[in-house]
């Protein structure tokens, strides 16, 4: 295990919600001056080596971060013992993590949206096939998620 906190956001295809969420949990992180690895990656192969859609760079952009940098990838059973976190963005993924998650493997696995309170078990919605408009809702999401996981990394919550 890394001997700091170090976040992993999954979410299926790793070019919109996981992104954001690692672009948000990056933000959120150093307004709190919190040192942390963070990363995200997909549970399919699909979009491996591309950068995030231009829709999720676009609503990363609005709120001032540049994602265009980031590269997909797929999650690997090694993940679980580089990470000390695996968050989820919604349930299906959930699944997938908690069936490839190697026995005794230390990282905790968990929905994003557990760290809200009040919004436990819920999943953070796909925009993929949806609106423009989606990618905010995300956003604002993934923002909420990444604040309360920054509270409990840092001790407040």
């Amino acid at each position: 295990m890394p001997d700091r906190p170090a976040v992993l956001f999954v979410c299926l295809g790793n070019i919109c919600r996981s992104p954001l969420a690692e672009a948000a949990m990056r933000a959120e992180a150093s307004r709190a001056g919190l040192d942390l690895l963070v990363d995200s990656a997909g549970t399919e192969h699909w979009h491996v080596g591309k950068a995030p859609g231009r829709r999720a760079q676009a609503v990363a952009a609005r709120n001032g971060i540049d994602i265009s940098g980031y590269r997909a990838r797929q999650v690997v059973r090694e993940d679980f013992s580089h990470f000390t976190h695996v968050v989820a963005l919604d349930h299906d993924n959930l699944a997938r993590l908690l069936a490839l998650r190697p026995a005794g493997a230390g990282a905790e696995v968990s929905l994003l949206l557990d760290h809200v309170p009040g919004r436990a078990g819920e999943a953070v919605a796909d925009p993929y096939y949806g609106e423009a408009a989606g990618f905010d809702t995300t956003w604002a999401d993934v923002t909420a998620g990444a604040r309360g996981l920054v509270a409990r990394l840092s001790g407040v919550l």
